[in-house]
C-alpha cells in the first residue's frame, strides 16, 4: 500500500482518532481508579490473602478512605484536602509562622531557601536580593498574604522582607 494512497490516510486517520481518544480518556481512568475502594482494586483472593476480610464494615471504611487521603483522615473520619503545593490543608493554616532562620544568615539572593528551626522550609519566590550583617539564628515572622501566597519578614528589620513559598 503506497503511503499517499486513500486507505493509507484512512487506517493513519483512524490511528490518530485511537491515540486521541485514550490521551483524553487517561484523566478519568486515573481518577477512577485512584479514588476506588480496596475491594473493587483487589480480586477476592488478594482481598482474603491481606487478611481484609477480617475487619468490620467501619474499618474498612476509615482504611479506605485512608488510602484514598493518602494517608490521612481527620477526626471525623474525612480524607483531607491537599493545596497545588501537596501540602496538606489542616499542616498548612493560614496563620503567622514565628521561628527563626536556622544558623547564619546574611540576606537573600533571589533564589534562597529559608531553613527555619521549626523544621519548615520556605523558598523565595519573588527576585531579588537583600545584603545584611551576617548574624546567628535571626527571628522572622511569616505572614500569610492575599491570593495563597506569604511574606517573610525579619524581625527587627521593618524593610527586610520577601515573598516566600513552602517547601517542606
Amino acid at each position: 500500500m503506497r503511503d499517499d494512497s486513500p486507505m493509507a490516510f484512512f487506517h493513519k486517520g483512524i490511528c490518530l482518532l485511537a491515540l486521541a481518544s485514550a490521551f483524553l480518556a487517561a484523566p478519568f481512568v486515573h481518577a477512577e481508579t485512584s479514588d476506588s475502594t480496596l475491594e473493587e482494586r483487589l480480586s477476592a483472593a488478594q482481598f482474603k490473602a491481606y487478611g481484609l476480610e477480617k475487619l468490620t464494615p467501619e474499618e474498612l471504611k476509615g482504611l479506605n478512605q485512608w488510602l484514598q487521603g493518602r494517608g490521612a483522615i481527620d477526626d471525623a473520619g474525612n480524607a483531607p484536602r491537599r493545596t497545588r503545593d501537596g501540602f496538606i490543608e489542616d499542616d498548612l493554616e493560614r496563620t503567622t509562622v514565628n521561628a527563626h532562620i536556622a544558623g547564619s544568615f546574611s540576606g537573600w539572593d533571589g533564589r534562597t531557601i529559608f531553613k527555619l528551626d521549626n523544621g519548615q522550609e520556605w523558598k523565595q519566590s519573588e527576585p531579588g536580593s537583600y545584603a545584611g550583617p551576617t548574624v546567628t539564628d535571626p527571628a522572622v515572622t511569616i505572614k500569610p498574604k492575599s491570593f495563597g501566597s506569604w511574606l517573610l519578614v525579619l524581625d527587627n528589620c521593618a524593610s527586610c522582607r520577601v515573598s516566600v513559598k513552602r517547601i517542606k
